[in-house]
């Protein structure tokens, strides 16, 4: 059996309390392999994906706050270093390459875990918000929930699979859809929306791209797009959808974190279309024709990143190089900037952090 050293500090990014600005924290505590519970593991991190998500929580502007003081992350790739003493069955072993999701664990009892929605369990721990997540050198997981990261995906690349990719993917999976239907992505160039291109694509879906910029516009289309709308640019956006689709498109999946997106959508879907509801703007509402909505026969379908085999599954198709990430890889001390580009809408694709890099 592997024996790792493990250290009594590391370094941290850590949140003192909602809006705060980040402290880099180098003598932030390891918890050691007799401190963690059954069921535990300490993973050694090589690297996290930033998130969306990750800027709501530490800003708080969430209807549900996040806990304070907060590391922040969910999308976190590396070792299994230690696990907990009495934990029985554990599906993985010291020196697995795992990853850290949103969902860190959850009771796995109950009517909704027992359904496959481990996500809306009344127990879910989730990395980043409710417990420590990601942004640290070490992070405290769960064996149950931690996912295997396949050989032959490199550990930058699966980082965002864990959560942009899994909440993409099965919101798709979930569309209503089938090959060679239309389905609209608003955000198409950010961090989700280009893997959703890509997972759609997958699927055999025609993609049209929205979002705006030239850097989104060259991905989107790189990526396998079939039709571009700069949504600064066209004035009638709902007639060019219902141009290009001859009627409507099958399926939206909206993963702007913003409510501008989701306002349109009902009037582009053709009768019988489904609404995908995923970016989680913090205080917006969804606005519909109540009317147009029956009369249409919409379906609007709320998805919330995805269960331990909705994230099996991506990081599949991403192993086998149906999907890449595209990434910038940055520093841990690096995050307050991250953010501020997240607010400034300037960020294209996916940023990873390099917990090895100081």
């Amino acid at each position: 059996m592997a024996n790792f050293v493990i250290p009594k500090f590391q370094t941290a990014a850590v949140v003192d309390h909602s809006g705060a600005d980040i402290r880099i924290d180098h003598e932030f505590p390891v918890k050691s392999q007799e401190e963690l519970l059954p069921g535990e593991c300490l993973v050694k991190l090589d690297c996290s994906g930033a998130c969306h998500t990750d800027l709501h929580a530490a800003l708080g502007d969430w209807p549900i706050p996040a806990k304070t003081p907060l590391i922040g992350g969910h999308e976190g790739v590396g070792i299994i270093v230690a696990i907990g003493n009495n934990t029985a069955h554990s599906p993985v072993k010291l020196g697995d390459r795992v990853g850290i999701k949103w969902l860190a664990d959850s009771c796995l009892n109950c009517e909704d875990c027992r359904k496959g929605r481990e996500q809306n369990c009344k127990e879910a721990k989730l990395s980043g918000f409710t417990v420590d997540g990601t942004f640290q050198e070490y992070v405290v997981s769960f064996v149950n929930h931690v996912t295997p990261i396949p050989d032959n995906i490199p550990s930058d690349e699966a980082a965002s699979v864990l959560c942009a990719g899994v909440t993409v993917y099965r919101a798709i999976k979930y569309s209503q859809t089938s090959p060679g239907d239309w389905i609209v992505l608003p955000g198409a160039g950010g961090g989700l929306g280009h893997l959703a291109v890509q997972y759609a694509r997958v699927r055999g879906l025609r993609v049209i791209a929205v979002d705006t910029g030239d850097a989104k516009k060259e991905l989107c289309l790189k990526l396998g797009a079939e039709k571009w709308i700069d949504f600064m640019e066209c004035k009638d956006i709902v007639a060019e959808i219902t141009s290009i689709t001859n009627g409507g498109a099958h399926s939206a999946v909206v993963t702007s974190a913003n409510g501008a997106g989701y306002r349109q959508a009902v009037d582009y879907l053709r009768p019988g279309g489904t609404l995908m509801a995923v970016g989680l703007p913090g205080k917006a509402t969804l606005e519909a024709s109540i009317w147009f909505t029956v009369f249409k026969s919409i379906s609007i379908l709320g998805s919330y990143v995805g269960n331990r085999q909705d994230a099996v599954e991506a990081i599949n198709i991403a192993a086998r190089g149906q999907v890449k990430v595209h990434f910038t890889t940055k520093p841990l001390k690096e995050l307050e900037n991250v953010y501020e580009g997240m607010k400034a809408g300037k960020i294209a694709g996916r940023i990873i952090l390099d917990l090895a890099q100081k």
